[in-house]
């Protein structure tokens, strides 16, 4: 996927209990990112890395199956780094190459 923003690998906090998912597909119409999709009647993640860590599917859940920890930073860090506000960010992109948390 081209144009798209991916997270550092590995490093999201996005996790989805299957079992409890009911199939209603809400989190596939908030993720901003498209990291959900169906197969089978119930949510998978499929885009793990792209998770921008915003909590819209934990929020909209209403089996309450997907926990993320919201804001919590390492994607904040990111992009604050990205556009240049270093005082911003708690470390920069080349301090965690390949995974790990920010803060």
């Amino acid at each position: 996927m081209t144009g798209r923003l991916l997270y550092l690998k590995g490093v999201a906090t996005l996790r989805l209990e299957p079992e409890a998912c009911i199939g209603c597909g809400m989190c596939l119409t908030v993720c901003p990112q498209a990291v959900f999709a169906l197969k089978q009647g119930r949510a998978r993640i499929s885009e793990q890395d792209a998770c921008m860590e915003c909590g819209a599917c934990m929020l909209n859940c209403p089996a309450g199956a997907i926990r993320v920890q919201s804001g919590v930073g390492c994607a904040q860090a990111v992009f604050n780094t990205m556009l240049g506000r270093s005082s911003e960010a708690c470390c920069s992109v080349e301090e965690k190459p390949g995974g790990g948390t920010c803060c």
